[in-house]
């Protein structure tokens, strides 16, 4: 594709109404290849610390979480940050500022401090067996044949996000196993789980959460990703309701201001107002090869197109970080004008 086309995509618009969000992307913000000297294989997250330094998680096992400027310059890594952070935040808390995130391989929900120190883990058998998948009593193998399968009966978790609300309290998603929301007090105690394939939720893969501070009470904000919509529940689980539907396979949410960002995993970056309207689409990516793919190398990189966004984060200005789903690791920002 050439600069021209380039250039035109790196600055969209979508408006509904008197209103218009316009968001301009930053050539080649980070490339994380160049940064690690390797290909940098990515599916977790992106957050923004007080201090406006973006932390990224990856799967490379010397490197969980690595720290940026707001320019793109590499800072340091997370000293021990594990390296199967699906989905993470940092919050303020009554002693600091955290890292929060689960663990989708450990099967753990882990608190850390900036530097790396673990504060609070909560393992996955702190969640009842009710709420977890069951292995089934027979599996196909690769000639699909029906054979007993000898992890019949056994639960599992595959957590995949979590955000914390303003009392403390720890909200985490199970959204590649259960669909439930499980829920713990700031000391990890659990409380409840609600949500789930079942009415009237309906979830197939509730991705990642938000606690959405733009309402009094504060809900959730979820990205309900193979159902193609955006849900509301309150912090008690009721379900609240359907705010966008139709959506690219929504993956990330943030929130900041009036606005919600939504990363949809087939290539595209949606921003909600409050009311759930569409104030702006961008990054849109209509090539079948790329959009929610994590393949495309970075010789294939368009600044301001987007393949398969799997976190965003808002810094205070408004600007938006997107992190894709890749096997060579690929961070976007796009300011807000």
């Amino acid at each position: 594709m050439n600069k021209s086309i380039s250039s035109l995509l790196a600055l969209t618009a979508f408006a509904t109404g008197a209103l218009a969000v316009e968001y301009k992307a930053t050539r080649d913000w980070v490339r994380l290849p160049e940064i690690n000297s390797k290909a940098t294989n990515q599916h977790g997250d992106v957050a923004v610390s007080s201090k406006g330094e973006i932390y990224v998680s990856t799967m490379d096992a010397n490197a969980g979480v690595q720290v940026f400027s707001p320019e793109g310059k590499f800072l340091r890594n997370v000293p021990g940050a594990p390296n199967d952070f699906h989905g993470f935040v940092i919050r303020q808390d009554q002693d600091g500022e955290f890292i929060f995130g689960p663990r989708l391989v450990a099967q753990t929900i882990v608190k850390l401090t900036l530097d790396g120190k673990i504060v609070l883990e909560i393992p996955a058998s702190a969640i009842p067996d009710q709420f977890k998948n069951v292995a089934p009593p027979t599996k196909k193998n690769a000639k699909g044949e029906v054979t007993p399968n000898p992890d019949a009966g056994k639960t599992s978790v595959r957590l995949t996000a979590m955000d914390v609300a303003s009392n403390g309290d720890l909200y985490v998603t199970d959204g590649y196993a259960s669909d439930y929301v499980h829920q713990f007090d700031r000391r990890g105690k659990y409380l409840k789980s609600f949500g789930g394939k079942k009415e009237p939720y309906n979830f197939k893969t509730l991705h990642k959460i938000a606690i959405d501070t733009r309402f009094t009470p504060a809900r959730i904000i979820g990205v309900d990703r193979a159902n193609g919509r955006v849900v509301h529940l309150s912090l008690d689980g009721a379900f609240l309701g359907v705010i966008a539907s139709d959506m690219l396979l929504p993956a990330a949410v943030a929130i900041q201001g009036d606005y919600a960002a939504i990363g949809e995993i087939k290539g595209q970056v949606t921003i909600l107002d409050k009311a759930g309207k569409v104030v702006a689409k961008f990054g849109t990516n209509k090539n079948p090869d790329e959009a929610g793919s994590n393949k495309p190398e970075p010789s294939r990189w368009i600044a301001g197109l987007v393949t398969a966004p799997h976190g965003v984060a808002f810094n205070a200005k408004g600007d938006l970080y997107v992190s894709e789903y890749s096997l060579f690791g690929r961070v976007h920002r796009f300011n807000r004008m």
